[in-house]
C-alpha cells in the first residue's frame, strides 16, 4: 500500500522560512508527478506546487517565487521549501502523488503568525 509521510511543519513568523518533506514508500516513485496541496480552515484544498516525473515544476501565482518544490528519486522524497511566508500561507499541507484521485499523506500543519 502506498504511503506518504510528511514532516517539517510548525509555527513560523511572517517572513520566515520552512521546509516540508515527504517520504514515499510502496510505490514506483519516479513515474509519479508529485504535488503539494494545502487546505486552510473553511477553504477548499489548493494545489501549491507540482514537480513532474521529468522534473518540471509549476506553481500558482500565490506562491510563485516564494515556494520551491524538489524531488530526489534516489531517496523517494519530495520537498517544499517555503520562504517569505505570510499569515495566509497558514494551512495543513498535504503531499500527493498522482493528482486528486491519487495518493495522499496525512498532512502537516503550517502556521504563520507573530
Amino acid at each position: 500500500q502506498v504511503r506518504l509521510v510528511e514532516s517539517g511543519g510548525g509555527l513560523v513568523q511572517p517572513g520566515g522560512s520552512l521546509k516540508l518533506s515527504c517520504a514515499a514508500s510502496e510505490m514506483i516513485f519516479s513515474i509519479y508527478a508529485m504535488n503539494w496541496y494545502r487546505q486552510a480552515p473553511g477553504k477548499q484544498r489548493e494545489l501549491v506546487a507540482t514537480v513532474t516525473d521529468s522534473g518540471r515544476t509549476n506553481y500558482p501565482d500565490s506562491v510563485k517565487g516564494r515556494f520551491t518544490i524538489s524531488r530526489d528519486n534516489a531517496k523517494n522524497t519530495v520537498s517544499l521549501q517555503m520562504s517569505s511566508l505570510k499569515p495566509e500561507d497558514t494551512a495543513v499541507y498535504y503531499c500527493n502523488a498522482g493528482g486528486l484521485g491519487g495518493h495522499w499523506g496525512q498532512g502537516t500543519q503550517v502556521t504563520v503568525s507573530s
